[in-house]
């Protein structure tokens, strides 16, 4: 299974970014699918992800910012980031769960927000 994300880049703070994540390989089902990231010094923190049946979870920091969406005939799913902060700066990483519990990440997109 591979994973190309985009979507990355910079903005000001209060502005939104849109990544996007695809899933593609043979002999897989999508159970999670999500983001983390990993800011400079700091440990890889949860985004949000969403599961098959469709529910979302998100870390304390994004809650009510973010929003993220999957398309299932796509294997493909989306973080819409609104109302950006400095402290959201980070390489964002493309996660995916499969039914059969493996896991794979994505390449990385960095993500600047400016002050």
């Amino acid at each position: 299974v591979q994973l190309q994300a985009c979507g990355g880049g910079l903005v000001q703070a209060g502005g939104s970014l849109r990544l996007s994540c695809a899933a593609s390989g043979s002999n897989f089902r999508i159970n999670i699918m999500g983001w983390y990231r990993q800011a400079p010094g700091k440990q890889r923190e949860l985004v949000a992800h969403i599961t098959s049946g469709g529910g979302p979870n998100y870390g304390d920091s994004v809650k009510g910012r973010f929003t993220i969406s999957r398309d299932n005939a796509k294997n493909t799913v989306y973080l819409q980031m609104n109302s950006l902060k400095p402290e959201d700066t980070a390489v964002y990483y493309c996660n995916l769960f499969t039914l059969s519990r493996r896991e794979y990440w994505g390449q990385g997109t960095l993500v600047t927000v400016s002050s």
